[in-house]
């Protein structure tokens, strides 16, 4: 076994219950049980979100005294800058709050940091060079600020009043800007639930307040904008009263499967409206990027995180977003054609660069690797490229199932990133590494950090003590969370289809993976790939088959004789046939 196999505890009674009170499946039922659904109405919250149900954006920390902070500054004619940050998150939201402010009335101007010069988030260089190109009074930062103390009270020295709009962890000290809008500042607790009017008009139905504490920065932009317009249609603020505000979910959607969020409560409401924008999207430069990516007709989670967004970051990763951003700005597809291009462009360079460190660090770990002592990865390397060290570091993580910190650069300052399992708080472990870094900052399972070379093999040291005293031996081998025990009889076109009302489907509300014991090889496997990388088989219980694939199991050890078998189910459609089929998750001896 590859996995720590993790059977969720079959609860049929209640699901029983629940699928006849709602008209739902039982197998449905308990993958929503295994989410943490188990009252009906947020059940049916959860299966049929609905954008009236979002919160009141007021709820929000110090989301009053920004929208005050913003009036103020459109009365005064005073000129904004948005300074936003270089992934795709951080560029939607720039986009998102330029087209917002611009038709509302804001003189408004955007930066984005160049990676390489001015490093990550609210640095003083970025914010020194942007206030040379833009001089303004105040400066709103995008999913970014939250640690950002000094710069944010240099800039007060100077004149210059700051509204961060971010979701990373606050520095202790928090930076004194006038309005930290950040739900980590408190956790937002639910309201009570609002009688509001049903389908038919009738009042009385109870709806579920969704807490926002998981929103992205792309979410909190659309939040901001919502509150302005809100705010603007009781002080009749013109072109308040008649502006619409869903068609910029396409670019909602965007930011919040790239910057893999939980895909539950506010978020799975503004992506699931989300992805339908995107899919009949008006803005020329999705439209030509869906083109240069080969989307297929219909975009789902996985179009969006692994085509569409990795062009918008590749631009980023290397030198500067500009261009992701003049893409989402293009006024026409003649215009925003030639940007694609560029995007695509280098976004291959940035696989290609991506592959080459890998097989470094790949390498030079598996060299040494001891997993009974090596609890962390730590490796960095002069003029390794700091845009794809994050990326490195996530598949490093993957191979080895260790916390990973990849670092690189020139200099005496080396910029890296991190990645974390389950059990380990990178950010607070960098914490207690205060003393080795230049700077750091991030969430439990991503972080980022600047540090001198010669300090690397101390926080490798210290990261790996820090380690060891927080995690089990068990959690050094990745889970692997199976929704339910299934027969093979269970898995037909009608099943899944029932299944797909999940969607959509990522962080915090996974994929549905199941279990099927006692199996047999119906026919010979068959190795499949221009490498014969990946692996066909048919399996049977004794009375149904059904074909699976491993994608890249051809170095697996394959199953023999009777096994247990972990898959994801699927529907595969090939000629104009539609066929159930099982991804093989990973395979062991069937158990007595």
């Amino acid at each position: 076994m590859k996995y720590r196999w993790s059977l969720a505890p079959p609860q049929p009674l209640l699901a029983g219950q629940l699928a006849a009170q709602l008209k739902i499946s039982p197998l449905l039922t308990q993958c929503l049980l295994n989410r943490g659904f188990s009252e009906p109405v947020t059940i049916q919250s959860f299966l049929q979100p609905r954008l009236k149900e979002l919160a009141d954006p007021f709820q929000l920390p110090n989301m009053d005294q920004a929208v005050e902070r913003l009036l103020r500054a459109r009365e005064n004619g005073e000129t904004l800058v948005i300074f936003g940050d270089y992934d795709v998150d951080g560029v939607t939201s720039t986009t998102l709050l330029l087209e917002v402010l611009g038709r509302l009335g804001w003189q408004a101007n955007y930066y984005l940091p160049h990676r390489m010069d001015e490093g990550y988030g609210l640095s003083r260089d970025g914010v020194e060079n942007c206030l040379k190109k833009f001089p303004a009074t105040l400066l709103l930062a995008v999913d970014c600020g939250s640690t950002a103390v000094d710069t944010i009270a240099w800039l007060k020295q100077r004149g210059v009043e700051v509204i961060v709009l971010d979701h990373h962890q606050i520095s202790s000290p928090a930076p004194e800007a006038v309005a930290l809008v950040n739900p980590q500042v408190g956790r937002v607790t639910p309201c009570a639930p609002e009688l509001v009017a049903d389908e038919s008009g009738a009042h009385g139905v109870a709806r579920p307040t969704v807490a926002f504490t998981e929103l992205c920065s792309a979410g909190l932009a659309f939040k901001l904008a919502h509150a302005l317009v809100k705010r603007g249609r009781e002080t009749n603020l013109p072109g308040a009263a008649e502006f619409d505000l869903r068609p910029l979910l396409d670019l909602v959607a965007l930011g919040t499967i790239a910057d893999i969020v939980p895909l539950v409560g506010e978020n799975r409401i503004l992506v699931s409206a989300g992805l339908e924008r995107l899919n009949t999207t008006q803005r020329p430069g999705l439209i030509v990027l869906k083109h240069v990516a080969q989307c297929p007709p219909k975009l789902g989670t996985y179009e969006v995180g692994f085509q569409l967004g990795p062009r918008l970051n590749a631009a980023g990763r290397l030198e500067t977003a500009e261009e992701a951003l003049q893409l989402l700005l293009a006024r026409d597809e003649a215009q925003a054609l030639p940007i694609a291009q560029v995007l695509d462009a280098h976004n291959r360079e940035r696989q290609k660069i991506e592959r080459s460190i890998f097989e470094e660090v790949s390498g030079a770990v598996r060299a040494k690797f001891n997993p009974q002592t090596d609890f962390v990865i730590v490796e960095g390397q002069l003029l390794w490229h700091i845009g794809v060290v994050g990326i490195v570091a996530s598949r490093v993580l993957q191979e080895f199932y260790r916390p990973t910190i990849i670092v690189g650069g020139d200099g005496d300052q080396w910029r890296g990133s991190g990645r974390s399992i389950a059990g380990f708080d990178l950010a607070a472990a960098l914490r207690e590494c205060d003393d080795l870094l230049v700077r750091h900052g991030g969430h439990a399972m991503a972080a980022g950090l600047t540090i001198h070379p010669d300090k690397l093999d101390a926080l490798r040291l210290r990261l790996n003590d820090l380690a060891r005293r927080a995690l089990k031996p068990e959690d050094l081998q990745p889970p692997l969370r199976l929704d339910a025990e299934v027969g093979l009889d269970e898995l037909t076109l009608d099943s899944l289809r029932t299944l797909s009302e999940l969607r959509p489907m990522g962080q915090g509300n996974p994929t549905v993976q199941f279990l099927a014991r006692n199996l047999t090889h119906q026919r010979p496997l068959q190795r499949i790939g221009s490498a014969k990388q990946h692996v066909k088989l048919w399996v049977t219980d004794g009375n149904f088959t059904h074909e699976a694939v491993w994608w890249n199991g051809g170095n697996e050890s394959l199953p023999v004789g009777k096994f247990d078998l972990a898959f994801a189910p699927q529907v595969n459609e090939f000629n104009g046939r539609r066929a159930v089929q099982l991804k093989v998750l990973d395979w062991r001896a069937a158990l007595p």
